[in-house]
């Protein structure tokens, strides 16, 4: 019970950009328990409020901030259960949520062999196949996300939202990382890219990330991408 109290906190402290990020580590280093994730996880599917602008989705960390390298991946094994979980340039997989493996208490494995790690729990907003972003709809999905923190934990209910960080992949110029931001009257300009954590708490701060926050731009605008995002982050504070 206190790995799953854990990981549920996570939720809170990470999408809050709190200092302090409490997380879930694999015993021995090796394996974390399906149902100590699984009782975190769910949580974004009990969740009564709108959210169909936001994505759930489970992070893979090595506690030693060594990184995990190419081919990183979890797979969760039971008795009857067995499947592979690829991780994606942030370390993340989409979680699956299974009757047979909870009752088996499978247990997710890094096939990292010695490595100690951690789970946290992300929501972020969901990325659009055309790359175009209304305002309107970047400070619709930043208000479901932080009406789910609030869900989980009241105390948050002083935040608000702020903005929005597009994340890329390290990968190409800082142009095709890049996004712009276009008004409504037609004219266009180049948002600023930085590099930085994917999200707080994070480690691995070389990632191209352009920050957007809403009060740049208060009326209709658009946010354009060059290339997809690997996470699109909402900002609380």
């Amino acid at each position: 019970m206190r790995a799953s109290r854990q990981l549920i906190a996570a939720f809170v402290s990470l999408l809050a950009a709190a200092p302090a990020v409490v997380q879930a580590q694999a015993q021995a280093g090796e394996w974390v328990s399906y149902r100590d994730a699984y009782r975190a996880m769910v949580q974004f599917e009990k969740y009564g409020g709108p959210k169909n602008l936001l994505q759930s989705q489970l992070q893979v960390q090595s506690r030693d901030h060594a990184g995990l390298g190419e081919g990183a991946q979890l797979t969760l094994t039971g008795k009857t259960t067995q499947l592979n979980l690829p991780l994606d340039a942030l370390g993340r997989t989409v979680f699956p949520l299974t009757k047979a493996a909870y009752d088996e208490n499978a247990a997710l494995v890094l096939n990292r062999k010695g490595m100690p790690f951690v789970l946290r729990p992300q929501v972020t907003i969901a990325p659009r196949a055309d790359g175009q972003y209304d305002a309107a709809d970047l400070r619709t999905a930043c208000a479901q996300a932080l009406g789910f923190v609030r869900y989980v934990d009241a105390s948050q209910r002083a935040r608000q939202c702020v903005g929005v960080r597009f994340v890329f992949p390290r990968k190409g110029s800082a142009e095709t990382a890049g996004a712009r931001l276009r008004h409504a009257e037609g004219g266009e300009q180049a948002l600023p890219v930085t590099s930085g954590a994917a999200f707080t708490g994070d480690p691995d701060e070389g990632f191209p990330i352009v920050t957007w926050r809403f009060a740049t731009a208060p009326g209709r605008a658009q946010v354009v991408t060059y290339n997809a995002p690997l996470a699109i982050v909402p900002i609380f504070e």
